[in-house]
């Protein structure tokens, strides 16, 4: 099943942008996954194919008006359309691991990147959009943010790691950030790659990574720890 990928964006050229490299830009010409970028202002119908207004109640900034971002979103996601609808924006909730790996297995996602003051509320309720942020900052646009999720994603989906097992032991899969890395050389500045990686021992070895990923996320992320 390839998975189908449509952004809805003021700037399409910005896509597949890095997706078109690497790991993903590899999945992307075998067809494991497709990329259909189409500007919101393909939709206006006025002559200065306008998108946006100022916000009723006054204030600052402009709004992307309900009516021109409601005919993009049921062009590109008919009713038929199983695929999830997400508003990227600063007051979603926040991308996780566990939702990235449901959307991996999933026929793909349509990707509303937001642009100016923000999206008229109607049109996010009218359709169901869901809001989902990368984090607690705010960017310009819904585009790199839409990118972050796509390439969280699209890494996930089979074939496209050349190692299944690479994906089940990084960060968050457990709910703990990942173990310490090592490799060659053995030392290195004086420093040395600690015994029990060497030791052939696999149960040892297994135990540290798990302690030291137990360190690591108590002094770093001890949120991840809650109800643990």
């Amino acid at each position: 099943m390839t998975f189908r990928a449509s952004i809805l964006t003021l700037y399409p050229q910005m896509f597949p942008g890095p997706l078109g490299h690497a790991l993903a830009g590899q999945a992307l010409e075998r067809g494991d996954w497709t990329c259909e970028a189409r500007n919101i202002r393909d939709f206006a119908t006025d002559r200065h194919r306008s998108v946006d207004d100022t916000p009723y109640g006054g204030g600052a900034g402009m709004v992307l008006r309900a009516d021109v971002l409601a005919r993009a979103v049921d062009h590109v996601s008919p009713a038929d359309d199983a695929r999830p609808k997400l508003l990227m924006s600063p007051r979603g909730k926040p991308l996780t691991q566990e939702q990235v790996r449901q959307l991996a297995v999933a026929e793909g996602v349509v990707i509303i990147c937001g642009r100016f003051e923000g999206v008229d509320e109607r049109v996010i309720e009218a359709r169901n959009l869901q809001e989902v942020s990368i984090g607690d900052y705010v960017l310009a646009g819904g585009e790199v943010a839409a990118l972050v999720l796509l390439d969280a994603t699209i890494r996930l989906l089979p074939g496209v790691m050349g190692n299944e097992q690479s994906g089940s032991y990084e960060s968050f899969e457990a709910g703990l950030l990942e173990h310490p890395h090592y490799t060659r050389p053995a030392e290195w500045e004086g420093r040395s790659v600690p015994d029990v990686l060497t030791s052939g021992d696999h149960a040892k070895i297994e135990a540290w990574r798990r302690e030291q990923a137990e360190k690591l996320t108590h002094n770093r992320r001890p949120d991840l720890l809650e109800g643990k």
